[in-house]
């Protein structure tokens, strides 16, 4: 039953002999019939210390970042990266990237990463939604938000969000999303493997991660990457 038709059944079992047509002008008058606007609350979010992850996989971030090609036409980056190592697991690029595009991005990195234990976002739609959430909860992974305003909770992600704003989103002009990729794909493999990283002791994401792993007795790729090589040999 609308507004309008509870008010009319309440005055009437109220005794007051008002027609329908005479409700309904007075209901407009209120300005009754307009819907009310309800602000979406986020669930309250527990701020969380930023800490070192012991081991790989074990924290990975994620954020979006924009900008424009010469033409005007916006696009965005979905950049993930492991905060054990700071290393870069991918940046996606694309003119526009929704919760469902997220999650294809994160299943073919568990086929080539392993699964992480947790993945620390913001409170942007494309995280808060129930697409996200749902593929989470199917595949074991625990979503950590940080607290709305406060990107330093985020602080591995932001300091490398700064670093290829200004190595490749700064510095160019783009004609097109292409020219994008293949400077990101160029600039990625740098960072990974050559760019001295203060954090980790003056080496690279990937000179850290197979220094500790030697070291630590592990494996240099994740398992499940290692039983998928193993599987491959096997029907070759």
């Amino acid at each position: 039953m609308e507004g309008q038709d509870k008010f009319y059944q309440r005055i009437r079992n109220e005794g007051i002999v008002w027609n329908y047509k005479r409700v309904r002008r007075v209901y407009k008058i209120l300005g009754l019939n307009k819907r009310n606007k309800t602000r979406k609350r986020l669930p309250k979010r527990v701020k969380e210390p930023l800490i070192q992850p012991q081991r790989i996989n074990e924290m990975w971030s994620m954020d979006f970042m924009h900008d424009t090609l010469e033409n005007g036409r916006k696009f965005r980056t979905l950049n993930i990266i492991d905060d054990y190592n700071r290393e870069v697991l991918t940046i996606e690029i694309q003119l526009g990237i929704s919760s469902r595009i997220v999650t294809e991005v994160l299943t073919e990195l568990l086929r080539e990463r392993g699964r992480p234990e947790w993945i620390r976002v913001d409170n942007g739609p494309e995280f808060i939604s129930s697409t996200l959430n749902d593929w989470c909860h199917s595949h074991g992974i625990k979503l950590q938000f940080i607290q709305p305003g406060k990107p330093s909770q985020n602080g591995f992600i932001e300091r490398f969000n700064r670093t290829y704003r200004q190595d490749i989103l700064d510095a160019y002009i783009f004609e097109d999303l292409g020219q994008v990729r293949v400077l990101t794909e160029e600039w990625i493999e740098e960072y990974n493997h050559s760019r001295p990283h203060e954090s980790l002791g003056g080496i690279a994401p990937i000179q850290f991660r197979l220094k500790n792993q030697l070291q630590n007795g592990e494996a240099s790729f994740p398992v499940l990457k290692q039983q998928e090589l193993i599987n491959e040999n096997k029907l070759n």
